[in-house]
């Protein structure tokens, strides 16, 4: 008998249409979750209406010095909020490497997806400061 897996679903935020039904597309299972992780850590603490304690710091240590100690602290953050914030998930690894030639940090977030017996998730991103 096949095992059922929890399955999770939420609207594209490039709010890109369906070709055939003309309705929004939706994004299913991990690349579901991988938007709610990027738009989670991209939410400043504040940022949301009635629930003002969700989300990281993260933009505001992107005006920090650039090099690895202000990694380290990114890394913190990241760990810190998902783990607060995204119960869906178990992070495996974060790293944050500084790019001093674009002026930012290069994430690399590994996570599984609790209750699911998939392969675990890698995220490759960029942050950098926007003004």
């Amino acid at each position: 008998m096949p095992e059922r897996f929890q399955t999770f679903k939420d609207l594209n935020t490039s709010f890109a249409v369906h070709p055939i039904t003309g309705d929004l597309s939706v994004l299913k299972d991990d690349n579901a979750i991988k938007q709610a992780v990027i738009n989670l850590l991209l939410t400043d603490k504040g940022e949301r209406l009635f629930e003002p304690q969700i989300g990281s710091n993260i933009r505001r240590l992107l005006f920090d010095i650039l090099d690895f100690g202000t990694a380290a602290l990114v890394q913190n953050e990241i760990k810190q909020c998902l783990r607060d914030y995204e119960p869906r998930i178990r992070v495996d690894s974060v790293i944050a490497t500084p790019n001093f030639d674009e002026n930012g940090f290069d994430v690399t977030l590994a996570f599984t997806i609790i209750g699911r017996d998939d392969d675990p998730v890698a995220v490759e991103f960029f942050l950098e400061r926007t003004r």
